[in-house]
């Protein structure tokens, strides 16, 4: 918040002393905005143009510039206006230094006034005022990743499945089935058997009545 309020507040500083500095003494007691904008391109002349064709416009542009990047925290606008700035400047200088084969700084005015020193203080301001501003962040709000079926390496279970150690043995055949319960061996087991009944056979008792005493007489 601090450096947002800190670089704006230079930004805005610079873009408002680069936009007074064409009303200001630019060389020999001549003002900025009595140059003309495209005899940076051409042959410096010294005849007066519209204001809005002066030098007047690229420092109104760069203000332009410095303002939207503050509003939108854009920290890419507000250095193209520094760049926009300093570099009209140094347009200017090296056209008028070809025009006059030479630039001097003079106490007396008759060299670089303080319009130049403004023009050039502000593109800094502002190119320092987009290095202080933080920027505009944008939020982006994560989606959990897709949900991929685990793999038999990785399976989903919870507690896991411990995996089978080396000493562990498979095998790839299914198991055999136990064989039902049939009850007692049909008349078909039987004859596989040689016809023997699987039966126990007991000796009979005789009932007491003729059952013969120790002397050989039966009980009466």
């Amino acid at each position: 918040m601090i450096r947002t309020v800190l670089g704006s507040a230079v930004a805005l500083a610079g873009a408002a002393v680069a936009v007074l500095s064409p009303f200001r003494d630019w060389y020999g007691g001549r003002l900025g905005r009595s140059y003309r904008v495209r005899d940076l391109f051409g042959d410096l002349t010294p005849d007066r143009p519209p204001l809005l064709m002066s030098l007047l416009l690229p420092f109104v542009l760069a203000a332009v510039l410095a303002v939207l990047g503050v509003l939108l925290r854009q920290r890419l606008l507000v250095a193209l206006a520094g760049l926009v700035a300093l570099g009209f400047t140094v347009l200017w200088m090296v056209r008028l230094g070809q025009a006059e084969g030479g630039l001097i700084i003079a106490g007396d005015g008759s060299g670089l006034g303080r319009g130049v020193a403004g023009a050039a203080g502000g593109g800094v301001l502002l190119l320092l005022g987009a290095v202080l501003m933080p920027g505009r962040r944008s939020i982006r709000r994560r989606r959990p990743p897709p949900y991929t079926a685990p793999g038999s390496a990785h399976p989903d279970t919870w507690p896991p499945t411990p995996e089978p150690g080396p000493a562990h043995i498979t095998s790839p055949w299914p198991e055999p089935e136990p064989e039902p319960y049939t009850g007692p061996p049909s008349t078909d087991r039987r004859a596989a058997r040689g016809g023997e009944e699987d039966t126990l056979s007991l000796p009979t008792v005789a009932p007491s009545e003729d059952r013969p005493r120790g002397d050989g007489t039966p009980d009466a």
